[in-house]
């Protein structure tokens, strides 16, 4: 009698078959940085250069460099201009958006838009802070009074009495006195005015600095408005400082007041003291990319539009380029 074999059990792993690729259909591999760059289209050279100085200089501890980097769009939120470009390294890859600007890795942000939306809240919690100004060399010409403004600012965050606001009425006007310390000089005196005011005569040293920095007849509505602008606002800061139950809202005019001086007069002094270009020396646009050389305390400036240059130099009277 024959043994009985058992059913062989069948595998349960597929049979797989390799097909041949038949036709020309190959993906091409990507293409490398530096051949992207070559055709990068209506790029503006001189921004995109100060883009790539910004990633190697917070990425210099890895020593990151460069390859790739293309502006991806410019979004416009309540006034401000917010540049977004991709930018790839030897090591990473990272979203850079400015206004002001800040660098996200793309690993943790994958999403432009919600790095975007990230950003501006990110930023205008910063602005929060009461920061005395976004403009670097004028937070380097008037430090002082920039700083005594910021610390008023803190000041009336922290106020919950009315001897508090005053107080603050107290730091502003040391604000616009250290203004007045860092851009007064003799020399700004009229003939026949022997004397300098007193230091602490505000309103006369504003005055003079006002037409000194905004000189002739094309300035005569800027000069008046930067005379009337500091006379209001030292008079309030004034009132605020000896007021009687003043309240957070009378702290917080008074402090924008103050800051609306500081600014307006800063501005006008760089543009007296360094000769920034307003406006393209060919196509007379706006739109001018200011270089600046802290070294020599000396602005140039690269056009948008034409791509015209002014660079920083030592030489004031040196030519221009085409």
């Amino acid at each position: 009698m024959s043994k009985s074999r058992a059913p062989r059990k069948r595998s349960t792993r597929t049979r797989t078959t390799k097909r041949k690729v038949v036709g020309k259909c190959v993906i091409p591999p990507r293409v490398p940085d530096e051949a992207l760059n070559q055709f990068a289209f209506k790029r503006n050279d001189e921004e995109a250069q100060q883009i790539a100085d910004y990633v190697e200089w917070q990425s210099r501890k890895d020593k990151e460099h460069v390859t790739f980097l293309e502006k991806v769009q410019t979004e416009f939120v309540f006034g401000q201009a917010h540049d977004c470009w991709n930018v790839h390294t030897n090591k990473s890859q990272w979203w850079v958006i400015t206004g002001p600007t800040n660098l996200y890795s793309q690993a943790l942000f994958p999403s432009l838009d919600y790095t975007l939306s990230f950003h501006i809240g990110l930023m205008a919690r910063v602005s929060a802070a009461h920061k005395g100004t976004e403009d670097d060399r004028l937070a380097d010409r008037m430090a002082a009074a920039f700083r005594r403004w910021e610390q008023a600012a803190e000041a009336l965050d922290q106020s919950t009495e009315s001897e508090e606001v005053q107080a603050v009425g107290m730091r502003c006007r040391e604000a616009l006195l250290a203004f007045i310390r860092s851009a007064s000089n003799p020399r700004m005196l009229p003939s026949g005015e022997e004397s300098p005011p007193q230091a602490s005569n505000f309103i006369r040293w504003s005055e003079l600095i006002a037409e000194t920095v905004a000189q002739g007849s094309k300035n005569e509505r800027l000069r008046g408005y930067l005379k009337g602008l500091a006379k209001e606002s030292w008079q309030l800061v004034s009132w605020l400082t000896h007021a009687v139950d003043t309240t957070r809202d009378d702290g917080m005019i008074a402090l924008n007041a103050t800051h609306a001086t500081l600014e307006a007069f800063g501005a006008a002094l760089l543009r007296h003291e360094r000769q920034t270009p307003e406006r393209c020396g060919r196509c007379g646009s706006l739109k001018l990319i200011v270089l600046y050389r802290p070294e020599l305390q000396v602005d140039g400036a690269v056009c948008q539009s034409c791509g015209w240059e002014k660079l920083p130099t030592e030489d004031p009277d040196a030519p221009e380029t085409n």
